[in-house]
């Protein structure tokens, strides 16, 4: 394997910066793969539901998907949860990071907030705030977060559910994250 010629990024040439492309353009290529692979592995994890993390997150996308939903939320409602074992306290905003470049700005911040807004259903349990979510009620997508969470995260725990397989959604994982990315700055400016 050839490797960069620097020991400072400063230090290098464009040949070197070529090289590195290169080599992202390949971990690019098999980012499919790597989702699929997280996904898989929600199958251990967090303890204490009825179901496994990987269940949950088929279950959220087999009901965006028999709710007529698109395939982009259907796909955000199979990965919204993929950030719990490595970011249990923002998994919403790792998520949320991961499909940013591949699905349009409405369906990212619904992600990244499902997140607070699922505290509705818990938080009074734990002694914290379960109306975070009311400073965004003026937002443009607050309703959108609110059927997210209702619709597809919140019934998904359901050990009883016939939902589809990770094969079933595998031919999406890799539609998706095989689109060219967008800069999502030039879709949703702030």
């Amino acid at each position: 394997m050839n490797t960069v010629s620097f020991s400072s990024m400063s230090e290098g040439s464009k040949a070197d910066y070529l090289l590195l492309a290169e080599y992202e353009r390949d971990q690019i290529d098999a980012l499919p793969d790597t989702i699929l692979y997280q996904l898989r592995s929600l199958e251990t994890g967090l303890q204490g539901y009825k179901i496994h993390r990987l269940e949950h997150a088929l279950q959220a996308a087999t009901r965006a998907e028999r709710d007529g939903m698109d395939k982009e939320w259907i796909i955000a409602a199979l990965v919204h949860d993929i950030g719990d074992s490595i970011a249990p306290l923002n998994h919403s905003q790792l998520a949320a990071a991961v499909i940013r470049p591949y699905v349009r700005a409405e369906v990212t911040w619904v992600v990244e907030m499902h997140g607070l807004f699922q505290m509705i259903y818990y938080a009074d349990h734990l002694d914290l705030d379960p109306n975070g979510r009311d400073q965004y009620k003026d937002h443009r997508w607050y309703d959108s977060c609110i059927r997210f969470c209702e619709r597809l995260d919140e019934p998904s725990f359901d050990p009883e559910y016939d939902s589809a397989s990770l094969d079933h959604f595998t031919p999406l994982v890799r539609d998706i994250f095989s689109r060219p990315a967008f800069d999502p700055a030039i879709i949703d400016p702030k």
